[in-house]
């Protein structure tokens, strides 16, 4: 496990130095792929939190988003994957 979690930081510094890339094409994908993976840990972390008891409202204000905002992208997810 810890040879797994060395490996995605490496690839994850990899990541933010390629997004800071003088070549635009290497640049734009890393900025993508950064971005895929706050995603996915959004997701991650937003149904942790509702599985601990969380409010969207206080989920949002992590987030530094509405509640409403937050409800309407996770809501389905959440409850899908056994959430509150």
């Amino acid at each position: 496990m810890a040879s797994t979690y060395v490996d995605g930081m490496s690839e994850t510094r990899q990541l933010a130095a390629d997004a800071s890339s003088s070549d635009p094409a290497i640049g734009l994908r890393a900025v993508r792929a950064l971005r895929d993976l706050a995603d996915r840990l959004e997701e991650l972390q937003v149904g942790n939190a509702r599985g601990k008891g969380w409010s969207w409202h206080d989920i949002a204000v992590c987030l530094g988003v509405t509640r409403q905002a937050v409800h309407k992208k996770y809501a389905r997810r959440t409850t899908e994957r056994g959430g509150a």
